[in-house]
């Protein structure tokens, strides 16, 4: 048995993907017992579960050797493909992680930091905004290491003037529900990174996109949307209140409002799902002389 697997979920565990039909699960009966019993189900259960529940399965975890699982898709082959495709853009790519989770709100300021670390007008990039980024990377999924890796790339970038960066990450973050508006958690994260991007003192001409890699983001017609530090006043231009479609949840709406809709991201379904990807260029240092 061959299973040729695409991998939606981070980390690519093989049981868990499509529940892994075709790889043991790890979890012993007595976990799940343990949780048809604390919601008082156990009683109503069919008896063909009662069965399969009550056999003896020693070999937990274990594959069987006529079995060979392929993971041929997955976020990381995804973000490896976008980085080859940077390099033939001219640009120099940077491949964060293929895990980032939790919050789009800590989400954003972390891709906030990043572009004020790479994009600073200082010789040497502060000292407090690495300690930054190392405090919160691991809150959205980020592992030090990487974070550690990634910062002395965009240093190196800074000092050898390699151009402009393509700083590529993936994975599946979250939104808080305050609203009942339309969007998702590409364009809600493309929407807050924006306001990081235009909040901050010196404007680092970053661009961002978050997109999700089936051409469908939430309950819209978008896969995501781009956005940069010029969001904040093409809102205000127009009349918008960001906060509001924020607290709304509606982020759908305002890229749709927000210039005739030309920031959103729409390919069309793809017909595939190796969760999302996000993008963020990064011009060339200000710095003409590092050395």
């Amino acid at each position: 048995v061959v299973a040729l697997i695409l991998s939606d979920v981070i980390g690519d565990p093989l049981d868990l993907i499509a529940s892994g039909p075709t790889v043991r699960s790890d979890s012993k009966p007595e976990e799940v017992w343990a949780i048809f019993d604390r919601y008082k189900l156990s009683d109503s259960l069919p008896s063909s579960v009662k069965e399969v529940l009550s056999k003896t399965r020693p070999h937990y975890g274990e594959t069987k050797d006529h079995v060979l699982n392929v993971v041929i898709g997955s976020n990381t082959i995804a973000l490896e493909c976008a980085s080859r495709k940077a390099v033939e853009l001219g640009l120099r790519p940077v491949i964060l992680s293929p895990g980032v989770c939790g919050d789009v709100r800590f989400v954003s300021q972390l891709y906030g930091l990043l572009s004020r670390f790479a994009c600073s007008p200082e010789k040497d990039p502060p000292p407090e905004l690495a300690a930054e980024i190392l405090q919160l990377g691991p809150e959205v999924g980020v592992e030090s290491w990487d974070l550690c890796r990634t910062m002395n790339m965009l240093v190196e970038e800074r000092k050898e003037g390699w151009g402009a960066t393509c700083l590529l990450a993936g994975g599946e973050p979250t939104v808080q529900l305050t609203g009942k508006g339309r969007g998702g958690r590409n364009q809600e994260l493309a929407l807050r990174v924006g306001l990081e991007l235009s909040s901050s003192e010196v404007k680092s001409g970053a661009v961002f996109l978050s997109g999700g890699t089936d051409g469908q983001d939430g309950p819209t017609e978008a896969a995501g949307a781009v956005t940069d530090g010029e969001l904040m006043e093409e809102t205000t231009s127009q009349g918008l209140d960001i906060n509001g479609f924020l607290t709304n949840n509606d982020s759908f709406t305002f890229f749709s409002q927000l210039s005739e809709g030309r920031r959103l991201l729409m390919p069309g379904l793809t017909g595939t799902n190796v969760m999302d990807v996000h993008v963020m260029l990064l011009p060339p240092s200000p710095q003409t002389d590092l050395q």
